[in-house]
């Protein structure tokens, strides 16, 4: 499926491995990746997810010679698969990460915006290029990229296609962190044992209200925030949490 999957801990790596065809994205390695992330919803012993690359590149996009086959009449296509990814990983309610290690493009820098955190390799470059080959983006380029840095920023790397370095990219705060090549795996590997140290409950009720936020008034959003936080109180986690801090000591969350 030219991708792998691994645990390390509590933290799930998605490691895609075509390196000379730029990682370009196969409609079997985003079936894949979609069914590892499926089978991770649930799984208490997956906390986090880093999505990163081998190579010289994280990922340049879908695979161009394969994403226009034929299907038969009322099958999915290679679009429709690539979309269900997308939706997956930006829906998914544990903290994801990015672990940018080289050029990142059309779907590949989608996948990117579909994250929580970005942490990208010094040497890596990020840019949309849709434009390119006469492509339109399916997956968030021009509707979320314009969410995530300023607009004309946004509309400036969709027209011209190019790519611009790590270090601008987290200028503009589309990046969180920007770290030595050697180093990358190592970071988003702390980063994630981190995010695994906290009660996942609240990480993914923090994630669902911070998501819905831009789409909502402050009113709305505060509103939402306040009934998950009704619910919350409810939980075993943050009963867990108090009496950790009254009995000063380390929480053990359990995510319910």
């Amino acid at each position: 499926m030219s991708f792998s999957q691994a645990k390390k801990g509590m933290v799930g790596w998605i490691t895609l491995e075509r390196p000379k065809a730029m990682n370009a994205l196969s409609r079997d390695m985003i079936e894949g990746m979609t069914a590892t992330l499926r089978s991770w919803t649930d799984d208490p012993n997956v906390r986090t997810v880093v999505i990163t690359g081998t190579g010289p590149a994280f990922c340049a996009g879908a695979d161009l010679k394969t994403a226009s086959a034929a299907v038969a009449p009322g099958e999915k296509d290679f679009l429709d698969h690539i979309v269900i990814f997308f939706d997956t990983l930006r829906a998914f309610p544990k903290p994801t990460i990015a672990a940018v290690n080289g050029l990142t493009l059309a779907g590949g820098l989608e996948a990117v915006l579909a994250c929580d955190i970005v942490l990208a390799a010094k040497s890596a470059r990020l840019g949309d290029g849709h434009s390119n080959f006469g492509v339109f983006p399916g997956g968030g380029g021009a509707a979320i990229l314009p969410r995530k840095v300023p607009a004309n920023v946004a509309k400036y790397l969709l027209f011209t296609g190019d790519a611009i370095s790590a270090d601008e990219m987290k200028a503009l705060g589309l990046v969180n962190e920007v770290v030595a090549d050697a180093e990358l795996a190592e970071r988003a590997q702390a980063l994630g044992e981190k995010f695994a140290k906290k009660s996942p409950l609240v990480l993914a009720r923090m994630k669902k209200v911070a998501n819905e936020a831009a789409d909502k008034s402050t009113a709305d959003a505060l509103r939402h925030e306040l009934h998950e936080l009704r619910d919350h109180q409810r939980s075993w986690d943050i009963q867990e949490g108090l009496n950790a801090f009254v009995e000063k000591r380390q929480p053990q969350f359990k995510g319910y």
